[in-house]
C-alpha cells in the first residue's frame, strides 16, 4: 500500500512539473493577447504594446517547451505587470497618482485580465521547486526583469509610441 501511495505522489509531481510550465505559458499568452488586442486595438497603439510584450513570449516558448527555467522566466514579468495594473487601479480608485490618464472600459477590462494572469502566473511559480540553483535564479530573473523594463521603456519612444 505504502508503494502505491509513493507511486501516486510520483505521478502527481510528474503532472506539476508537465502543468505549470504549461499554465505559465498560458498566462504570458493571455497578457499579450490582453494588451496587444484588447488594449493596443482599442487605442490605436498595436506597436506600442507589441513592444511592451516583447519578453512575454520568451515565457510563451520557454513554457511551451517545459524549459526549468520557465518560472525564472515568467515570474518578474508577473510581477512587473501585477504591479502596473495595481498602480491603475489605484489611480482609477482616487487611491493614488503615480499614474495618470484617461483609461476606456476595455482598457480597465484588460487590466483585470491582465493582473489575474500575472496573479496566477505568480502562483504557479510558487508552487513548483524549480530546479535551477538559487543564484541561476537569480540571475534569470533580473536579466528578464531588465529586459522587460528596457522594452517598456522603448515602448514609449516616439518612433513607437505613436504608432
Amino acid at each position: 500500500m505504502g508503494s502505491d501511495y509513493a507511486g501516486e505522489v510520483s505521478a502527481a509531481s510528474r503532472s506539476a512539473k508537465v502543468v505549470e510550465p504549461i499554465a505559465i505559458a498560458v498566462c504570458c499568452l493571455v497578457i499579450i493577447v490582453a494588451l496587444v488586442v484588447g488594449v493596443g486595438l482599442a487605442a490605436g497603439l498595436v506597436l506600442r504594446h507589441v513592444v511592451q510584450t516583447l519578453p512575454l513570449w520568451i515565457g510563451v516558448l520557454a513554457g511551451a517547451r517545459r524549459s526549468r527555467a520557465v518560472g525564472w522566466i515568467g515570474f518578474p514579468m508577473f510581477l512587473f505587470w501585477l504591479v502596473l495594473m495595481s498602480l491603475i487601479w489605484l489611480y482609477l480608485l482616487g487611491i493614488a497618482r503615480v499614474i495618470s490618464g484617461h483609461f476606456s472600459p476595455i482598457e480597465i477590462a484588460m487590466t483585470i485580465l491582465v493582473g489575474a494572469a500575472g496573479i496566477v502566473g505568480i502562483a504557479m511559480f510558487a508552487r513548483v521547486k524549480w530546479s535551477l540553483s538559487g543564484a541561476a535564479g537569480l540571475g534569470l530573473f533580473l536579466l528578464v526583469a531588465v529586459a522587460q523594463w528596457v522594452c517598456f521603456r522603448l515602448s514609449f519612444l516616439p518612433t513607437i509610441a505613436n504608432r
